[in-house]
């Protein structure tokens, strides 16, 4: 499984389907695991630093897992699968913030998406923020999935999905209620679901 990763994740920087994002792609390495985390796209930081979720946002995340896994940072990095809709960062929006991709760059994407859950399978899929969720479940409103477990599906494998929020900054959603305790009851979610605890033993 390893090896097949490996090989998947060398052609997926040599991508070149979506010419309006921005090179590198990023990668979280060859992270064997029945754990999947599943993000939007990187933000300016990411291809600098060429890690998902390196920056003020990623502390924000991996300060809520730590508090409810055990797992610090490292340790989570080294045990959790980080993938995302797409890999490469979208830009600027003219409006503010990053662009979110669109639905060719989605679709283009998807491709790695795919294999990622074909040598895979995972058995746990941390869908975070509405982009990520949306590739898993139908929703209008974010209180209608944090909080639960839903069932995906992938090429016949069936894997638990756990929506978050996304923890940006700019998101008060996580901090008011009742983002505050439907975020708490995902978290504690994940912590106890069999593959998280299964990377800890």
């Amino acid at each position: 499984m390893s090896e097949l990763l490996v090989k998947h994740i060398e052609s997926l920087v040599n991508c070149e389907r979506c010419p309006q994002m921005h090179k590198p792609v990023v990668t979280c390495g060859p992270v064997v695991s029945k754990v999947m985390l599943v993000g939007q796209a990187p933000g300016v930081k990411e291809p600098e630093l060429q890690r998902p979720f390196a920056w003020t946002a990623g502390r924000t995340l991996f300060g809520w897992f730590e508090e409810t896994t055990g797992l610090d940072e490292a340790a989570f990095r080294q045990s959790v699968y980080m993938t995302a809709v797409c890999r490469c960062y979208p830009g600027k929006n003219p409006k503010g913030g990053d662009r979110v991709p669109d639905q060719t760059e989605i679709a283009n994407c998807s491709y790695w998406l795919e294999g990622d859950f074909r040598i895979l399978q995972p058995e746990l899929v941390i869908a975070v923020g509405k982009l990520a969720i949306q590739q898993f479940v139908s929703f209008d409103r974010l209180v209608e999935v944090v909080g639960q477990v839903f069932t995906g599906e992938r090429d016949g494998q069936h894997f638990d999905v756990i929506p978050l929020p996304h923890p940006s900054g700019l998101s008060t959603w996580p901090r008011m209620e009742p983002g505050k305790s439907l975020l708490k009851e995902a978290l504690k979610l994940i912590g106890e679901h069999p593959a998280m605890k299964a990377l800890k033993t």
